[in-house]
């Protein structure tokens, strides 16, 4: 940082305070006089000097640990009135700003700068027990060093934190009736599972009898058959009659006693577990997706109507599994399923939930279905070939026949094909000529690099480009291009599609058939799982790639 600043020890004050009052008032406020409390003072003393006469000033804190303190006990910015933010970065600073410029003071702890002190650099790095520490030593460090322990330096506070943060809109809680913001989802945080407190247990009044007594009474819930290496399904099914022939399954199932209906009372508080999976699933289903039917061992299973691209919503997800008692698994998100074919399951996890957790999860699910299948439009492509070694028969064409494979793959054809010298002009004409010839979408090939022969990018921005994005994160693949020519979706695809069977353009293709926006912040959520393993033999998608 520039324009640091050295400061040399005044007196021991700290703002009003003597040194010692200040102590008094640090331990009734802090709960003890900690030695980082007894620093921030005199930092905060150090910025507010350099700050002009008759500034309102705000403060942003880098550490959680003791400074905020300092700065609510000898300034008017407190956590309480939103003046003073805590971005806590584990940096012993804090910088007092103007409120409506953004420009102020910095300051810090610098470990180089603390060796003239040596207690007080010992217990800065923790290079020292506590219980070696010497005290009294310490303090009279800190007393003596007072604003020379500190380095300043000007600062201009970036715009966001000068903004002043808003709660938005607040709502009412439908669980637990309290206020809370409304961005935060349908129900609060707490009912979704973020409380710190802990409930007391739920248990309905189930009665089970000996399994020699269960014939013809109604099971309570479905009783599963295991044989080990061979198979796994219901043998009696909640709410059937109990027959003998089932006394004897379960028997040899090595059920002791059964659950029935007629004398169990969960009551009203409570809700069956199939009877919450159904709700639940057919609440999560979107279009494109169907229920499995009833529930199974008090499961239900999303399956896909049709073939398509299946899309989900990550953060209502994760708010819905928050909810303690429920639960639901699905496949990645982005990607291509077959009709019939389960995407999500679903169940309660007790036999029976309580209604307010029931209420709570159904809240979460109100807002909108959790997944969708989206259907892929069938595109008539219109393949672009760059490079003057192709174009002029040095080298055969070998790109149009992976484009033409993977589009047809999706149900797509190819209308046209055109092969074009690295030439901006002669590739903006290539793109005309497939325009003309109908196509829909337009993938061009190679000439993507930053080779200043590779003109393709420019070539396309003659042609009309817009809404473009080059480059994502993405191995191989990683110089592709994603924009629209008026309504016709563009697809660059880089030379490494030649020699891997699997690259960023089959992340891409089925986004753009199924009209997903293509965004920066899109193709940087793929960075996680985007590194190719190139095996042997490619099992895509049927690998981490591109999840």
């Amino acid at each position: 940082m520039s324009n640091v600043t050295e400061l040399v020890a005044a007196d021991s004050s700290i703002g009003p305070y003597s040194f010692e009052d200040f102590l008094e008032v640090a331990a009734a406020f802090h709960g003890n006089p900690a030695p980082g409390l007894i620093i921030g003072g005199f930092m905060v003393d150090a910025a507010r000097a350099f700050l002009p006469e008759g500034t309102l000033f705000d403060a942003v804190v880098e550490t959680n640990k003791c400074l905020p303190d300092a700065v609510q006990i000898l300034t008017p910015p407190s956590y309480g009135n939103g003046w003073m933010r805590v971005r806590n970065l584990g940096r012993y600073a804090l910088s007092l700003y103007d409120k409506f410029t953004g420009e102020g003071y910095r300051v810090w702890l610098d470990p180089e700068h603390l060796k003239a002190w040596p207690e007080i650099h010992a217990w800065y790095l923790k290079t020292k027990p506590k219980k070696e520490q010497d005290r009294t030593r310490l303090f009279a460090e800190i007393k003596s060093g007072g604003r020379g322990l500190c380095l300043v330096a000007k600062v201009t506070v970036r715009p966001d934190f000068v903004a002043k943060p808003h709660m938005g809109a607040i709502g009412v809680c439908p669980v637990c009736g309290e206020g809370y913001p409304k961005a935060d989802g349908a129900i609060c945080r707490g009912c979704a599972g973020e409380a710190p407190y802990l409930r007391e247990g739920d248990s309905p009044r189930l009665r089970a009898v000996p399994v020699g007594e269960a014939a013809g009474r109604r099971a309570l819930h479905d009783m599963t058959r295991i044989v080990p290496g061979a198979s796994k399904g219901v043998a009696v099914s909640a709410g059937a009659d109990i027959t003998a022939g089932d006394v004897c399954r379960l028997q040899t199932m090595g059920k002791n006693r059964v659950y029935v209906e007629e004398l169990s009372e969960p009551g009203g508080a409570f809700v069956h577990e199939n009877e919450a999976a159904l709700a639940f699933a057919e609440a999560m289903c979107g279009p494109g997706l169907v229920t499995s039917g009833p529930p199974r061992e008090g499961k239900v299973e999303l399956l896909a109507a049709a073939d398509g691209f299946f899309t989900l919503d990550k953060a209502r997800l994760t708010q819905f599994n928050m909810i303690e008692g429920v639960m639901c698994a699905s496949r990645q998100d982005s990607l291509v399923v077959e009709a019939g074919k389960p995407v999500a399951g679903c169940r309660a996890i007790p036999l029976y939930l309580p209604r307010r957790v029931f209420d709570a999860a159904m809240h979460v699910l109100a807002e909108g279905p959790l997944f969708v299948v989206r259907p892929l439009r069938k595109p008539r492509t219109g393949v672009l070939v760059t490079g003057t070694e192709i174009h002029s028969g040095l080298i055969e064409d070998k790109f149009e026949p992976v484009v033409r494979a993977k589009v047809e793959a999706l149900g797509g054809s190819v209308v046209a094909a055109v092969t074009v010298p690295d030439d901006r002009a002669a590739v903006a004409d290539g793109v005309r000529r497939l325009l003309a010839a109908g196509a829909d979408l337009i993938v061009t090939t190679a000439g993507l690099s930053v080779d200043p022969d590779d003109v393709t990018r420019a070539g396309l921005d003659d042609a009309g480009l817009a809404d473009a994005v080059h480059g994502m994160p993405v191995l191989p693949g990683a110089m592709a291009l994603v924009g629209r020519i008026g309504g016709v979706d563009v697809i660059g695809v880089p030379a490494c599609a030649l020699f891997h069977r699997t690259t960023s353009f089959d992340l891409l293709l089925p986004r753009v058939l199924a009209g997903v926006a293509i965004t920066r912040r899109e193709l940087a959520g793929l960075a996680e799982g985007a590194m190719c393993l190139s095996c042997r033999a490619c099992t895509y998608p049927k690998c981490p790639f591109g999840k």
